[in-house]
């Protein structure tokens, strides 16, 4: 009796939860009868009588014109609504706008911002195989070919049977990039769709399954980029910490210096490691144009290392004010000694502290 009772039990539970489709999860549960009711009428009041004062608070608006009028009992879905998820550094997403769209914020210059946008983009559909039928640098605009999601929809518990079902979609993207390039907002647009469950055609979509639909492929979108960027970051935070090469030469000005194996992006962030391992205080700095005011200060070391580290490694200067200025290079980065007038280093003295800012510069031990 009791294993009956368990079976009973468990074959309500299926009945429950294993005939119910997509759409029937998409919609309120309980009836429909209220589609049906009709406005009641005030209640007459005699004409010898007072008539009391009613309150409005709870009347029931009018429609207005410009609201669908087929949107009522059963054709209103419950799902939450679709959000754009501005996961990417510098991204944001404004509030109110029916659109598919994001806003992307430029944070790296080493390209320009439209460019980084589309080549991720066309990285993503190219992951996934999907074609792309024109684009258009000018007019900043991209028409994918269709997207086909193929899968099965399985039937109840009792029916052991499966309804094919495909998606095809297509989606236009463009992008709006401000005059001062640093901020661009990439759009999605759903061109066409077209959908078969069985022998059921679907080509016609309202306006939320049509937002749902490009905020799906734009988040998507989006998490690529993000993917991208943390990838970017993790390479470039090795490179940084592997240390760089460096040798003796000249700037642009011709003036004694050291000449890094490196990109400037890169470089950069190595030698404020560099400037604090051999103990320079960084007072400021001025990426764009490569200047940094530094105050040595004498090598940083803990108390074993002095054990084992000999006089001719640490830097033979005096502990006052410098500056160094860094430039790009043919490639590579070039680094100039400067005093505190913005003179620059003798060639003989350059020469004496290069074997220490050699090692340092190419070690892979730099805390970062």
């Amino acid at each position: 009796m009791t294993r009956m009772t368990i079976l009973a039990v468990c074959l309500s539970i299926g009945t429950l939860s294993g005939c119910t489709t997509l759409e029937e999860r998409q919609r309120a549960n309980g009836g429909y009868d209220y589609v049906d009711a009709k406005q009641s009428e005030r209640y007459q009041v005699p004409s010898d009588v007072d008539t009391p004062f009613i309150k409005s608070d709870f009347d029931i608006p009018d429609i207005g014109s410009e609201a669908p009028q087929d949107l009522i009992g059963d054709k209103i879905t419950v799902v939450s609504p679709a959000l754009v998820l501005p996961l990417v550094t510098g991204s944001h997403v404004e509030e109110g706008l029916k659109e598919a769209t994001v806003w992307f914020d430029k944070i790296d210059d080493s390209q320009p911002l439209d460019t980084t946008i589309w080549n991720s983009l066309i990285s993503f559909l190219e992951e996934r195989n999907i074609g792309i039928v024109d684009f258009d640098p000018e007019k900043q605009t991209l028409v994918t070919d269709w997207m086909i999601i193929d899968e099965d929809e399985e039937g109840g518990w009792f029916n052991w049977t499966s309804t094919d079902r495909s998606i095809g979609r297509r989606f236009e993207f463009s992008l709006d990039l401000k005059p001062h390039g640093r901020t661009a907002k990439l759009r999605t647009e759903l061109r066409d769709y077209l959908e078969t469950v069985g022998d059921n055609v679907i080509a016609d979509l309202n306006s939320e399954q049509e937002r749902r639909n490009e905020v799906d492929i734009l988040n998507q979108v989006i998490s690529h980029y993000e993917k991208q960027v943390r990838i970017e970051d993790i390479k470039r935070i090795r490179q940084i910490r592997s240390g760089f090469e460096m040798e003796m030469g000249f700037n642009n000005k011709g003036e004694p210096a050291y000449v890094v194996d490196g990109d400037y992006d890169l470089v950069w962030p190595r030698l404020l490691l560099v400037l604090r391992k051999l103990g320079f205080n960084v007072k400021d700095l001025d990426k764009s144009n490569g200047l940094l005011f530094v105050n040595y200060g004498g090598e940083q070391s803990s108390w074993w290392e002095g054990w084992f580290t000999s006089s001719e490694e640490k830097l033979e200067l005096d502990k006052t004010d410098y500056r160094i200025q860094v430039n790009k290079q043919s490639g590579k980065t070039a680094v100039t000694l400067l005093d505190n007038e913005s003179n620059p280093f003798e060639a003989n003295k350059v020469t004496e502290i290069f074997p220490t800012f050699a090692r340092v510069m190419a070690s892979d031990d730099l805390d970062i």
